[in-house]
C-alpha cells in the first residue's frame, strides 16, 4: 500500500502512520494505492476513511460491471480495462476509486490468475511518474482521478487500435485468398469479433458511469465538470470506434461465409450435373454388362458400337446441361 501527499507542485512518498494526521491536516492532496484488495487495505479503508462496507466489500471481490455510488462526501466508482489472455480470451483488470475532497483512493480489484499482476498498476504508475517529473500538477482528486482514468481510456482505444490491425491483416488474407485452413480462420475471426464486443462494452459502460456523474453536481465541483464530461466523450468515442470495428468485421465474415456457400453450391451443381450425365450410361452399362462379357469371345465391332453409344450421350448430355447454363 502506498500514501502519497501530492502538494506544492509535487508528490512526496508518506508511510501509513502517517496518513490520518496527512487527512486531518488537509495541507494537500493525499492518494492512497492499494495494489490488491486484502484484509490491510480493508481496514484502512473501514477504520481511516470511514468508507460504507458495501463498498470496501466491492473492493475484495471481483465485480462484473462498472458502478458508481454517491455517497455523502465521496463518490465509489468501479471501472474495467481490457487485457488479452490465452486462447483470445478478453480479461478485465479492474481499478476502483474512491474520489473525495482531498483525497484519492484507489484500489485494484482481484486480477485473474491468467494475468500479470504488474498489468493492473499499468495506468497508476504511468500517472505517478508524470507527478513525479513534473509533467502533471494535480491540485484535486478529480483532477488526479482524471489523469488515471483519461490513462485507462487510452489503453482501451490502443486495444481497440490493435484489433483493427488485425481485422485488416484478416481481411486482406480473404481477399487474397490465402486461406489455408477455413475452420482455423473462422475462429480467427470470431475471436477477434469477441474481443471488440468485449472492449465496446467496457467503454460504453464506463461511458454511463461519468454520463451520471455530470449530473451529480453537489458531489463534482464547477471547475471539475468538464473533466468529467470529457471521461464520458473519451469512452463514447472508444465505444464508437470498437463498434465500428466490429461491424467491419462482421461483414468480413458474412462475406467469408457467403462465397464459401457459393462455392458449396456451385461444387454441388457441378456433382448433380455429373449424377445426371452418367446416370444413362451407368444404366446402359449395367443392362449390358449383364449380356456382353468382355473375353476372347465378344465380337469387337459390337463392343465399339456400345461405347461409342454411350460417348455420344455423353456429349450430347454435356452439351445440353452447357446451354442450360449449368456448366
Amino acid at each position: 500500500m502506498d500514501v502519497w501527499l501530492v502538494a506544492d507542485g509535487g508528490v512526496q512518498q508518506r508511510s501509513l502512520d502517517e496518513l490520518e494526521l496527512l487527512i486531518a491536516l488537509q495541507e494537500g492532496l493525499v492518494w492512497v494505492d492499494i495494489p490488491s484488495g486484502d484484509e490491510e487495505g480493508a481496514r484502512v479503508l473501514t477504520d481511516v476513511f470511514g468508507f460504507h462496507k458495501l463498498a470496501v466489500e466491492d473492493t475484495l471481490r471481483r465485480n462484473q460491471i462498472p458502478k458508481i455510488h454517491a455517497y455523502s462526501d465521496h463518490v465509489f466508482i468501479v471501472l474495467h480495462a481490457p487485457e488479452r489472455g490465452r486462447g483470445g480470451q478478453v480479461y478485465s483488470v479492474e481499478l476502483d476509486q474512491f474520489v473525495g475532497p482531498g483525497f484519492l483512493v484507489t484500489v485494484h480489484g482481484p486480477v485473474d490468475p491468467a494475468v500479470d499482476p504488474e498489468v493492473a498498476l499499468r495506468e497508476t504508475r504511468a500517472v505517478l511518474k508524470r507527478l513525479e517529473s513534473g509533467r502533471l500538477r494535480a491540485s484535486t482528486s478529480f483532477e488526479l482521478s482524471y489523469a488515471i482514468v483519461s490513462a485507462l481510456a487510452r489503453h482501451q482505444e490502443a486495444f481497440v487500435a490493435t484489433l483493427a490491425q488485425e481485422a485488416g491483416l484478416l481481411e486482406r488474407r480473404l481477399m487474397a485468398d490465402e486461406v489455408n485452413d477455413p475452420e482455423q480462420f473462422l475462429e480467427e475471426l470470431f475471436r477477434a469479433r469477441h474481443e471488440l464486443l468485449v472492449v465496446r462494452t467496457m467503454a460504453a459502460l464506463a461511458r454511463e458511469i461519468y454520463g451520471r456523474m455530470v449530473t451529480l453536481d453537489r458531489y463534482v465541483p464547477g471547475a471539475s465538470q468538464s473533466m468529467v464530461a470529457d471521461l464520458a466523450d473519451q469512452f463514447a468515442r472508444v465505444s464508437g470506434m470498437a463498434d465500428g470495428q466490429k461491424d467491419f468485421l462482421q461483414g468480413v465474415i458474412e462475406f467469408y461465409q457467403t462465397r464459401t456457400n457459393t462455392k458449396m453450391t456451385i461444387a454441388a451443381e457441378r456433382l448433380a450435373v455429373i449424377a445426371a450425365v452418367t446416370l444413362p450410361i451407368t444404366a446402359l452399362s449395367s443392362i449390358y454388362g449383364m449380356n456382353v462379357i468382355v473375353n476372347d469371345r465378344t465380337h469387337p465391332v459390337h463392343l465399339a458400337v456400345v461405347l461409342a453409344v454411350m460417348a455420344t450421350m455423353s456429349l450430347v448430355l454435356l452439351r445440353w446441361t452447357k446451354r442450360q447454363g449449368w456448366w
